[in-house]
């Protein structure tokens, strides 16, 4: 029923209008009185409990950063069955983002571009929202996405960051610093190793206890990629988020006219497939098992869940498909959870 609806009705509308429509019933959820009933309906019926980062995870699978940009609909997210919601990307200044429109569809690769800037209301004024998620008993793991403010330098960078953390840190049942967004100008350079560790290392610091994880791009050289991946180890982080969106356009089956016109952006969801799982391949290869690894990026069914698990990931996200396959996604993949590995 949900593919009827989206093909006659929401395909038809402005994907980010869609996309507040959704967030307002999400956001809702909680209040509605029936949440908690939901929930049952949508979690994992077998254990596929994962401890990892000295969390436990009820499922393996969750949100990526991207939906919930001011952890304003945690809570119900957590209710339609996702294990963690990594919320974000949030930013020490607020700010309204790129000008619209920034979102577009490839509904033919299942796939969507968006540069949306990291539009969000600033760190300080989540704190107090994300707060009160803390205090909800049954929520899902509350992971924080952080990024580089638009209006701060790159050279000021890490005090833009610093200034995220200080604030979000405590409330984080895990902490992300975000280099590989393509929509911030300068903040993909911060992933060369002489910004990035001292970036990583400063950030570390204002943690605390939190764990800290850094999330890169699939973008990156696989020499890139192992050079990060054994920074990561050195700096004793606690883990990585592999991948981002990408820049590149190759082997989309969408008419190259549509694609075009969508213009600058980050590319996300099916076609990111086998570069994202390569990426998971190559972290593995060169980080101790202990270490947190999320894989990210083209996954659609608890088959490609199965197969990121079993290729290293110690968890797994996504995003793009939950606009494709509705508000019953994550509870179609824990059902394939249990069926697979139950």
């Amino acid at each position: 029923m949900y593919r009827l609806f989206f093909a006659q009705v929401l395909s038809r509308i402005d994907p980010e209008r869609a996309h507040h429509l959704a967030f307002v019933v999400i956001q809702a959820l909680p209040t509605l009185g029936f949440g908690r009933l939901v929930n049952r309906f949508t979690r994992p019926r077998t254990d596929q409990s994962v401890t990892t980062l000295g969390l436990r995870f009820e499922s393996p699978f969750g949100l990526a950063a991207g939906f919930d940009k001011d952890g304003k609909a945690v809570i119900g997210l957590g209710q339609l069955g996702f294990g963690h919601v990594e919320v974000g990307t949030l930013t020490a200044v607020a700010q309204p983002g790129n000008p619209a429109p920034r979102l577009f569809r490839l509904i033919k690769d299942r796939a969507v571009i968006n540069r949306m800037g990291f539009n969000n209301g600033g760190a300080a004024s989540a704190v107090s929202r994300l707060f009160k998620v803390r205090s909800v008993a049954g929520r899902p793991v509350l992971g924080i996405n952080i990024g580089k403010s638009r209006v701060v330098e790159v050279e000021n960078a890490t005090a833009d960051y610093l200034e995220s953390a200080t604030a979000l840190a405590p409330l984080a049942d895990y902490l992300v610093v975000n280099v590989s967004s393509p929509n911030t100008p300068g903040l993909r350079g911060l992933q060369e190793l002489d910004q990035l560790a001292p970036l990583l290392t400063a950030v570390k610091t204002a943690a605390g206890t939190t764990p800290l994880l850094v999330k890169i791009a699939p973008d990156l050289s696989d020499e890139e990629v192992t050079r990060i991946a054994e920074l990561t180890v050195s700096l004793k982080l606690d883990g990585i988020i592999a991948t981002n969106t990408t820049l590149s356009r190759a082997n989309l089956k969408t008419d190259a006219a549509v694609v075009e016109a969508a213009g600058a952006g980050g590319l996300s969801g099916a076609p990111l497939h086998a570069r994202s799982l390569a990426v998971l391949k190559l972290i593995r290869a060169s980080v101790p098992a202990e270490l947190c690894v999320i894989s990210v990026g083209g996954v659609e069914t608890a088959e490609q869940v199965v197969e990121r698990l079993d290729a290293g990931a110690t968890l797994v996200q996504g995003y793009t498909a939950f606009l494709y396959q509705g508000p019953l996604w994550a509870r179609q993949i824990n059902r394939g959870l249990d069926r697979l590995r139950g």
